[in-house]
């Protein structure tokens, strides 16, 4: 987000306050975003997150002093009580995805999305058309499958996201200790998991009755489900949220049913429709009654992912 020292000045001085000689400690910093390099020159002030899980990133760093609200999270998913209590002070914007017009609205400076996380490739609000009005924009990780190749999902995809906004918000060392705290936790919650046998098989189960949507190779839900000493049954689908047909699912036989947990249909609406449907009577997970339900923002990329794979390992591996 570069701005010009000649616009900052004029800016500055409308402002009655005095022109800064040197840039803030640490700044500039220059971060990947996707397949773009993106340089700060000071800490954005007026931040907008869309959806639950990008807004809890910004909470769990302490950033909402430079939000000016957050988007896209109260009309399709609930808003979970411990983020209300973090943005008590801020708007929501809009409902769903925002336009162009509210991001201007709110005099936004940074707006941190992703692909199908706020923004959509060639729609109305993409970096290339927010630029020009000064709206720096970091993409979440996950979602740069959609315009870029990337490798399988891992638990680094939301490191390295908290990394980025730590080094963009000037709060690198909270950042820092954040993730090292989350990796440690991972590491020594693994080490009590029996992961000897072979890996229960899992399917995704987000929406959808016609076609199912689901979690491929791309989508963070494999890596949750690796973690957790699973396998995708989907991890060769070359996408990462993606509607597929019902004919793989009852071919490969998933012993385990993750249901992502959030909008109009229930989880257990959702389970009561696999259990009904004689098409799916003989797939293990069903017959055993073998199912795991995930809020959204458990099954997203974002601080809860470590209490995620914590659950699904008690569902893999029941004592």
């Amino acid at each position: 987000m570069r701005v010009l020292p000649l616009l900052m000045a004029t800016a500055l001085v409308a402002l009655a306050l005095p022109v800064p000689l040197t840039l803030a400690s640490g700044f500039p910093v220059t971060v990947t975003s996707c397949n773009r390099a993106v340089t700060f020159d000071a800490a954005p002030q007026r931040a907008v997150s869309n959806d639950v899980n990008l807004t809890e990133m910004m909470l769990a760093l302490g950033l909402t002093d430079h939000m000016v609200g957050y988007t896209g999270v109260s009309d399709w998913k609930t808003l979970d009580e411990r983020l209300r209590e973090g943005v008590a002070a801020l708007p929501e914007l809009s409902t769903n995805y925002p336009t162009k017009e509210v991001l201007l609205g709110a005099d936004a400076d940074f707006y941190f999305a992703g692909w199908n996380y706020g923004m959509k490739v060639g729609g109305e609000v993409t970096p290339e058309t927010l630029a020009p009005f000064g709206i720096a924009v970091y993409e979440l990780t996950e979602s740069c499958i959609h315009i870029m190749d990337k490798p399988k999902a891992s638990m680094d995809d939301l490191y390295v996201d908290l990394l980025n906004l730590g080094r963009i918000f000037g709060v690198a060392e909270k950042a820092e200790a954040l993730v090292a705290g989350y990796r440690q936790e991972l590491a020594d919650f693994t080490a009590t998991l029996d992961t000897s046998g072979t890996p229960p098989t899992v399917f995704v189960y987000d929406s959808g009755e016609d076609k199912p949507f689901t979690a491929g190779r791309y989508g963070i839900p494999t890596a949750l489900i690796e973690a957790a000493g699973g396998r995708n049954i989907m991890d060769d689908v070359q996408s990462s949220w993606v509607s597929i047909g019902w004919e793989p699912v009852i071919e490969r036989n998933p012993e385990v049913i993750v249901i992502v947990n959030y909008g109009d249909v229930t989880a257990e609406q959702k389970i009561a429709f696999l259990k009904s449907n004689p098409a799916f009577s003989a797939i293990p997970a069903v017959v055993n009654d073998r199912f795991v339900v995930l809020d959204y923002v458990e099954a997203t990329p974002g601080p809860r992912n470590i209490e995620a794979i914590k659950r699904l390992a008690t569902a893999f591996h029941p004592a």
